[in-house]
């Protein structure tokens, strides 16, 4: 074992280790007063009651599919005995980011809005550190669950030949990548659909109907929302990201150690280690960007993105540099069939500007510093209707760059990788550098994520000082990090759905490979090829492609396409109904409430927080199960009846209009929810206004395209093709 694999778990252990770090620092600080800390205190106790609840439904789909696994492995012989137990690994380790950065978040807020009564610049620190322990707890699990598993599997693997061991142990850890995808699914819809049932609800019968200020503490459903903050955007989107960044280390694993296959364990190792250790040098480069962030007493929303711009774009600089020298390190030096060290380097660079751009193009149409989003609030002068019409419309158009953008990253990936040789016989190595550029893109995840965990925490911020009561020039400072947070979110969401995008095709590849092994498992060792035969471990992507007539021509090819293409509308409409099935219920306990309970609007009696907080835990648990589980098995189904070839159309599909529905679904989302923070900030009539009651109503359409729809297709189109990978064995055994 290469002695530079030991960067791995030493870099998964700094990185625990700073995330304990700023946790504890953020520990140390006061949560304020008397009614902060009871407010802080009402939402961990909702949030951790809702993970808990969400946690026991997971476990049993886990436990069934787990069982499911092992009779595959252990009773027809078609799957490695090892999948049962790295696909329950990969399901805690992502859970378990989730629950720590969702736990830290709750403590957090309460701290956070209290350090903005001293200063701005103290409360960005501490919201901006805590989302950094998200994002350092996120790198630091993943990169120690693929250390352990590698470590296991490299002394208990034997196979006939040394590069034989090394496709088999990476193909067996692509699979814990179907756990992770698991639980993250089940976090990111159930999360989706508790946050959004209670902000529309909140929505609409406080600030529309009865007129009253967002997060008042009058309004029954303002805990429920503030808990919703951190199920959904916290510990959702931790486990999201999770399996993002796991599944491109490990599908690059799976495609270098087979494109370098015939050429011997040596090379194939240095492959292999590649995005293992640039993902490790990541780990550190975010750390050094966490402690360049801060900012200014009285700075403008331009100000503060610059701050955290100075971060990202520092780890984002530093990673494209030292990337150039782990090549080179490596040995990549052009002969045994690598590439020159600089030609994979610029693999990388091309995944990492692919994400900066999309970021700042996600930035441009969702902030209010730019015209989209000022023209989308200019626009509620006429009323709701327009809002709606123009938002939808802005978030069409603002799909064509990030779709352009990844278009032109495949190509430089694949053309840096290969030389611009496009052929059959460059495709393994081409494929190996598109993956290599989704572990660019991921490599900085640390800080990357902790722009994005900052924004539940200082929203959760503003409805402390909010529900406190405090100086209206402590809400004015968090309102400030508010809106940071509204576009970073936005940003980091598109962030998420471009490396999915990369990540998905990279796994699109190694479902090939997968087939192979599964060919071993039934005892199938040669292929007739074209009149030729070829060994099957020996099989390139090509001769798998041409065995199943994998061509446009094939119907079980563009049947699998259109089923691909439908999941992708068919989620999005079910996990929205699920978001307005649950927002009517909480809207009548709301009516309800201001109805039944007398002296709630005069402030002279509390509402019933907890009946709201039961309404959206219960409706998000009944929700979530159903358009998880059919993530689950529609691959399944479509292996199981049309093949390797349909599952392949069914992926291809997926991934394509899955990519461009969840950009068009984040920024429409986004843009709405910042038209409504332009017009509170005095334009177009202010609060209260009819301008206002307009984007209100644009924002509480929104709420689910941003949180609930479009970031969980990121995850619908992973763990599909987890889930194609994992029953790779079964398939080829009945096709």
């Amino acid at each position: 074992m290469n002695y530079l694999f030991y960067l791995v778990p030493a870099a998964a252990v700094i990185a625990l280790v700073f995330a304990w770090i700023f946790f504890s620092q953020m520990m140390k600080e006061s949560e304020g007063t008397v009614t902060m800390k009871e407010i802080a205190q009402y939402v961990r106790e909702g949030a951790m009651a809702y993970l808990r609840q969400q946690y026991k439904v997971v476990i049993i789909v886990f436990a069934v599919l787990a069982v499911l696994f092992a009779v595959l492995a252990y009773g027809f012989g078609v799957q490695n005995p090892w999948v049962p137990f790295a696909f329950l690994t990969g399901g805690f380790f992502s859970g378990l980011a989730g629950y720590v950065g969702m736990r830290t978040a709750t403590y957090a807020s309460a701290r956070t809005a209290n350090a903005t009564m001293r200063s701005l610049n103290s409360g960005l620190k501490i919201a901006f550190r805590s989302g950094a322990v998200m994002g350092l707890t996120v790198v630091g699990l993943g990169l120690l669950d693929i250390s352990i598993w590698w470590i296991v599997l490299h002394a208990f693997v034997q196979e006939a030949t040394a590069a034989q061991s090394l496709v088999v142990i990476t193909t067996t850890m692509l699979t814990f990548g179907m756990g992770a995808s698991t639980q993250a699914l089940f976090a990111r819809v159930g999360g989706g659909i508790y946050t959004k049932a209670a902000d529309v609800g909140a929505d609409i019968v406080g600030k529309v109907e009865q007129d009253i200020p967002e997060d008042d503490p009058r309004n029954p459903a303002t805990i429920a929302d503030n808990v919703g903050d951190n199920v959904g955007d916290v510990a959702g989107m931790g486990a999201d990201l999770y399996e993002s960044y796991c599944g491109s280390i490990l599908a690059t694993m799976a495609l270098g150690a087979s494109a370098f296959f015939s050429e011997g364990e040596a090379i194939q190792m240095k492959a292999i280690l590649a995005p293992m250790v640039i993902a490790a040098i990541g780990v550190v480069l975010s750390i050094i960007g966490i402690f360049v962030v801060r900012t200014k007493e009285g700075a403008s929303l331009k100000d503060l993105l610059g701050s955290l711009s100075r971060g990202t774009n520092l780890s984002a600089i530093l990673i494209a540099v030292l990337t150039f020298g782990v090549f080179y390190v490596l040995g990549f030096d052009g002969t045994h069939g690598l590439p020159q060290w600089w030609q994979l380097s610029l693999s990388v660079v091309s995944g990492l500007l692919a994400g900066v751009i999309i970021g700042k193009i996600t930035e441009y149409y969702t902030s209010h510093s730019y015209k989209p989003t000022q023209k989308l609030a200019e626009s509620a002068q006429t009323g709701p209707a327009t809002v709606i019409i123009n938002g939808v419309g802005l978030g069409m158009i603002s799909t064509a760059v990030p779709v352009v953008t990844i278009a032109v990253a495949i190509l430089l990936a694949y053309g840096c990788a290969t030389g611009f040789v496009f052929s059959t016989s460059t495709l393994s190595l081409g494929l190996y550098g598109i993956s290599i550029a989704a572990v660019g893109m991921l490599s900085t995840l640390g800080i990357t994520l902790a722009t994005d965990a900052y924004g539940p925490i200082a929203d959760n911020a503003g409805g402390n000082a909010q529900m406190s009561e405090l100086d209206p020039s402590v809400r004015e400072k968090t309102d400030i990090l508010d809106s940071l947070g509204n576009t970073t979110a936005a940003t980091g969401k598109g962030f998420a759905i471009g490396s999915a995008a990369l990540t998905a095709l990279a796994l699109l590849a190694s479902y090939i490979e997968e087939i192979k092994i599964g060919f071993q498992h039934i005892g199938k060792t040669v292929l007739e090829v074209g009149g030729r035969t070829v060994d099957t471990m020996s099989a390139s992507i090509t001769d798998i492609v041409e065995y199943y007539d994998i061509t446009l021509m094939n119907p079980m090819v563009l049947v699998g396409i259109f089923i691909g293409s439908m999941m992708a509308f068919l989620f999005c409409g079910l996990t929205m109904n699920a978001v307005g099935r649950a927002a009517q219920k909480m809207v009548v306990e709301v009516r309800r409430q201001f109805r039944e309970i007398a002296g709630i609007l005069e402030g002279k009696q509390r509402p019933d927080y907890t009946s709201c907080v039961r309404i959206s835990t219960k409706a998000a648990q009944h929700e979530m199960i159903f358009p998880s589980l059919l993530a689950i098995v529609v691959p399944m189904l479509v292996g199981i009846i049309l093949g390797p070839a349909g599952v392949i159309g069914l992926l291809a599909g997926g991934l394509g209009a899955g990519f461009v529905l969840a950009v068009f679904l984040a920024n429409s989302g986004g843009a709405w929810d910042n038209a409504k923070k332009f017009v509170e900030e005095g334009n177009f009539g202010g609060k209260n206004s009819a301008s206002h009651h307009a984007t209100v109503v644009g924002d509480t359409v929104g709420d689910p395209f941003k949180d609930t729809s479009g970031p969980s297709l990121n995850i619908l189109i992973k763990l599909m093709s987890m889930v194609s990978i994992v029953m790779a064995g079964l398939t080829v055994m009945l096709h």
